[in-house]
């Protein structure tokens, strides 16, 4: 079976987190997959869409299309899978109003689509009302490359973490009093990021770690506590928490905002806190902060729930998925 994989951006975390880190598992199934970066230019957008017939389907990842790239790729390709992990049908600059710039694009490639994979139950209601074959497939990771053996710091210090983009880092920015109050609170406590943009704390130091492939499996594994704040609208409702899982596969306990699928990958009380509010923030991280054995209990069973998300399993799900997809006859609206 061939699989033609159209991605703006094969180098970004979307495309890896959604079908990048598949491929080998796919090939091992019998699902050989051909990587396209969607071309700017409208001539070569249009040779890429012919060739499409080459294939038995497109996985399309996240792009939305405009009518006349929609209408050629419909013609040539024989299904097509449309797949994001983000609510795409919304701008994340002004989350709240209503963006015809995304929304027709969206609803345009949606309905286009024989099959839709979307990575939560919030980004499935969005997309249900112009496809009737909507499946929710979780993000995967591979747990194995996390939590590796490492000596913490001997300094005496816990480590709060946050991984993440320059795009995300104002939801960061956002805890900043509730993290200068645990500074003052605790001399002890250390603020490490891990990405490619960082802030400063007046009562806090702040560690930067440039996020980097392979080294942030360790860079994680040093840290004792890992934070994943979101604010609450249309836009990062849809958001699908990796770096929740990546957390939790880490061994590390959680404080996470209840948006997203953040509600899905902490275990209250198990694996990590949901909290609301400055003072919740403040209160969870505090009894984290103090108790060494809950940290230690609540990141094992936060190594445990991640094995759910494995690549093995997800990598499975989705060959199944594609299998179904390809196999069917009719074109499903």
């Amino acid at each position: 079976m061939k699989l033609m994989v159209i991605t703006n951006n094969p180098e970004r975390a979307g495309y890896r987190q959604r079908i990048g880190i598949y491929l080998e598992p796919l090939a091992r199934q019998g699902i050989v997959c051909t990587v396209e970066s969607l071309p700017a230019c409208l001539l070569a957008r249009r040779g890429l869409f012919r060739r499409a017939g080459e294939y038995d389907g497109v996985f399309l990842q996240k792009k939305k299309l405009n009518w006349f790239d929609a209408r050629w790729l419909r013609a040539f390709a024989r299904k097509i899978i449309y797949s994001y992990d983000d609510a795409i049908l919304f701008s994340d600059k002004r989350p709240g109003r209503y963006s015809r710039a995304h929304f027709v694009p969206f609803r345009r490639t949606v309905r286009l689509a024989d099959m839709v994979l979307v990575g939560s139950c919030y980004l499935a209601e969005q997309g249900r009302p112009f496809n009737s074959n909507v499946r929710i497939l979780p993000l995967g990771l591979d747990v194995s490359k996390y939590g590796p053996v490492v000596k913490k710091p001997a300094d005496g210090k816990v480590r709060l973490v946050w991984i993440g983009s320059a795009t995300t880092l104002n939801y960061l920015q956002s805890l900043s009093a509730c993290l200068e109050q645990i500074g003052q609170k605790y001399s002890n406590v250390v603020l490490r990021i891990i990405g490619d943009r960082f802030l400063d704390l007046e009562h806090m130091p702040v560690e930067k770690v440039q996020w980097d492939s392979h080294g942030r499996y360790a860079a994680l594994a040093e840290c004792d506590i890992g934070l994943a704040p979101l604010p609450d609208d249309p836009f990062t409702r849809g958001k699908c928490s990796f770096k929740v899982l990546e957390y939790a596969a880490s061994g590390l306990p959680v404080v996470a905002s209840p948006i997203g699928t953040n509600q899905d990958h902490v275990v209250p009380e198990k694996t990590g806190f949901l909290v609301s509010g400055p003072q919740e923030w403040t209160e969870r991280l505090s009894e984290l902060i103090e108790n060494a054995d809950l940290r230690s209990r609540m990141g094992q069973q936060g190594k445990e729930h991640a094995q759910q998300y494995d690549v093995s399993v997800i990598a499975d799900r989705l060959a199944g998925l594609i299998q179904e997809c390809i196999s069917e006859q009719k074109v499903r609206r």
